[in-house]
């Protein structure tokens, strides 16, 4: 392929090599020191050399770049020719040309003589800087790939890529000819190839060409950066490029959500069996065997690689996922998705084995890392004393420990006690609960938070560090607790006796939970709208929802599912314990414990309601805020709630027109007046991150409830004009309203 060959441009000059060495020379040392320290070791020093430059034709014309040279004290000449100052080498001057288009007639004759050449972008950025020219082994017109170290892969015409190499080079950007960890972006014309494969496994941004063509086109803009994010994302190469897919045994709607998915994903979709399909996407849970035989051309994968390779926002290798049918060889040999195709000599052999045993020793290379098997520290080791076969949550079983919490492997075995009483069998079902409880909060932070919060993310980060914090809040602190809580209860079990006090454990962390499940229950909606807007917005969030909850700890249950359970959970124990209680002899010492561990669960689940309440109610007002404009930003108050909102018409015109839309806002202290807006305008968030629509009311007055003397509540009556209706129904009320006249 011609990506791995080197291509020579008309002078002769090699174009894609591994050009780190001269492109290191574009650096802010002007070109006079150089030569004085390569002679200070000589018997003469030769005298120094000024830099001078020569701005050519309509460079010459620009008033801001002629300000910026005089801003960094280079002596500049104007000329319209360069006969008279290229073939002259002066022991006096280092010249530099200044050329305001690299495609012009007099930038090649200047390239060709091997002169050094700057466009304007470059020498401004300079001048903003206060930083000296660059001395530059090639011409430079901008900085916009300054830094960037890109590579080659898939371009079969010489020509397109002879221009797109010398595109980076006029950007400050660097080539390299093998693929290395050290490069920042690869720019693929094909998504085959060992350069890709190793650039999905580092996560290398992989780009189409149209990203340098169109940091070219921006060249002038002194700020600009092709490395921006949001610039660059619009230039990546999508997940599913020359791919075409076909899906069997999803369902209709899984179907049609896939195939719009892959249209996103750039890729295209077609009937099962069409020859031009290049994967076939096989739901492996319902099927068991392929209508026909695949080519050996088709790949034949789960869809797990369907969803991984948008998750990483690149292909994924095919060999990890593909799928086979029960009882059969595998449907098609693959090398494994790191391995390189056999070279034709044994230089490139000896050049790709020692390129991909640098790479494995600085990274990891496999996108999806293997499963691992559920560990045996939450697995219970109690033998048959504690069967949870058949517990209400033991569908859920958990992966690996948490970090943040340091959990203890489980007690040897214990031998049955000689008859289970009905104490013992509560006790062993809120045991057996709290138990798979744990292991659905570890699955929790395991499967979903912490991969979310890993840093250097194949494709870059999923969600957005704010996003993360409003899905799962205090999740890990309420972790902590339960695992503390199944040690002690798990000891309890173990040393069994009727005495054993079960309620001194809930009692012993009251205040716990006291401080770690108001949180979380409070913005539990919160968190589930969270959710619902990510999937919806950003793809990859969607697919590695797709990909975690297919996994056997989630028990095939979505994240907001299990994020359900900590707010299930203590009304669940409460229950159980009210059940122990019933169960306990009343000489027990642990019958009143239990009565005092049941109240104080109440108090947490009475403090959540209530904050909640107070949560609820500032939301409120906040609503009002934003409803009402011009609303006080005093009537935001800790101790204030809205009571009621009231649509009323005002029967006087001291505040507003006799007759005009009147909205009154009912508080416990206060009465928010307000109007409808003639004129509604500009758009809005809220505090939460919601879009809100424009304010629709007017603020009129906000008074306080005590300078209300009366309420006079006017109603319609059949057999009543309007003009004869009476006020009735007059009352001293605490919390009132005022009659507008």
């Amino acid at each position: 392929m011609v990506d791995n060959s080197t291509l020579m441009a008309e002078t002769g000059r090699s174009l894609l090599v591994d050009s780190s060495i001269l492109d290191s020379k574009i650096t802010e040392t002007p070109k006079e020191k150089i030569f004085a320290a390569s002679t200070s070791d000589g018997e003469e020093e030769m005298p120094p050399i000024e830099t001078r430059v020569v701005v050519v034709q309509e460079a010459a014309k620009c008033k801001e770049l002629l300000n910026a040279l005089e801003e960094i004290k280079v002596p500049y000449i104007k000329a319209e020719s360069v006969e008279e100052y290229r073939d002259t080498e002066s022991p006096e001057f280092e010249t530099v040309f200044v050329i305001a288009d690299f495609h012009a007639p007099v930038f090649n004759d200047l390239y060709k003589a091997d002169c050094r050449v700057l466009g304007p972008p470059i020498v401004m950025d300079c001048a903003r800087k206060g930083e000296a020219l660059p001395f530059s082994c090639r011409p430079l017109y901008c900085a916009s790939m300054l830094n960037l170290v890109l590579c080659f892969t898939g371009f079969r015409k010489k020509e397109e890529l002879v221009k797109l190499v010398t595109l980076v080079h006029h950007m400050g950007g660097i080539i390299r000819r093998d693929f290395s960890s050290k490069v920042t972006h690869l720019v693929a014309n094909s998504t085959q190839g060992d350069k890709f494969r190793v650039a999905v496994s580092l996560g290398t941004p992989i780009m189409k060409a149209e990203w340098i063509y169109k940091s070219w086109e921006r060249r002038n803009e002194i700020d600009f950066c092709a490395a921006n994010e949001e610039f660059k994302n619009e230039f990546k190469v999508p997940p599913f490029q020359d791919c075409m897919l076909s899906f069997l045994g999803f369902s209709d709607e899984e179907q049609k959500s896939m195939e719009e998915m892959t249209e996103m994903q750039g890729g295209q979709h077609l009937p099962v069996g069409d020859e031009r399909c290049t994967h076939l996407i096989v739901e492996e849970n319902t099927v068991k065997d392929l209508p026909f035989e695949p080519s050996q051309s088709l790949y034949v994968v789960k869809q797990e690689w369907f969803w991984g390779s948008i998750q990483m926002d690149a292909r994924a290798g095919e060999s990890m996922y593909l799928f086979e049918k029960a009882d059969s060889p595998e449907l098609k040999t693959s090398v494994s998705q790191l391995s390189l195709n056999t070279p034709n000599s044994n230089r490139k052999r000896r050049r790709l084995r020692e390129t991909l045993a640098q790479l494995t020793r600085e990274t990891d290379m496999s996108p999806f890392p293997p499963r691992k098997r559920p560990s045996a520290e939450h697995s219970l080791s109690m033998g048959s004393l504690l069967d949870i076969s058949n517990t209400p949550e033991a569908s859920i079983t958990c992966g690996e420990t948490p970090k943040s919490s340091c959990m203890k492997p489980s007690k040897n075995s214990t031998p049955l006690p000689p008859k289970q009483s009905a104490r013992w069998q509560v006790a062993k079902e809120l045991y057996q609960t709290e138990s798979n409880y744990v292991d659905i909060l570890t699955t929790i932070i395991q499967v979903f938070q912490v991969p979310l919060e890993k840093e250097g993310q194949l494709g870059g980060p999923i969600l957005a560090p704010e996003e993360i914090k409003t899905i799962f809040g205090s999740i890990p602190d309420i972790l902590d607790v339960h695992i503390k809580i199944k040690e002690d209860l798990e000891d309890l079990m173990i040393n069994w006796t009727e005495s054993k006090s079960i309620g001194d454990i809930f009692l012993k962390y009251s205040k716990d939970l006291l401080k770690t499940y108001p949180p979380f229950v409070n913005f539990f909606e919160m968190s589930k709208e969270t959710i619902t807007k990510c999937e919806k917005q950003k793809p990859r969030f969607h697919a590695f929802l797709k990909i975690n909850q297919a996994k056997p700890e989630c028990g095939r249950q979505s994240l907001a599912e299990l994020l359900i359970r900590p707010v299930q959970r203590l009304p669940s124990v409460a229950l159980l314990l009210n059940d122990l209680k019933k169960h306990t002899a009343e000489d027990n010492p642990d019958k009143a414990t239990l009565e005092r561990a049941i109240e104080s669960l109440k108090e947490v689940m009475t403090h959540i309601n209530e904050d909640k309440r107070k949560t609820e109610a500032q939301r409120q007002i906040f609503d009002v805020v934003y409803e009402v404009d011009g609303c006080p930003a005093n009537l935001l108050s800790s101790h204030r709630s809205l009571i009621q909102r009231l649509e009323t018409v005002a029967l006087g015109d001291d505040l507003c027109d006799r007759g005009e839309q009147v909205t009154l806002f009912l508080f416990n202290d206060c009465l928010e007046v307000a109007r409808k807006r003639h004129k509604v305008i500009g758009g809005f968030k809220s505090p939460h991150g919601h879009t809100r629509p424009p304010a629709s009311l007017k603020h009129i007055v906000l008074m306080p409830l005590s300078q209300i003397k009366k309420v006079l509540d006017i109603r319609e009556t059949e057999g009543l004009s309007t003009g004869s209706r009476r006020a009735k129904n007059s009352a001293s009320v605490g919390t009132a309203t005022k009659h507008l006249r």
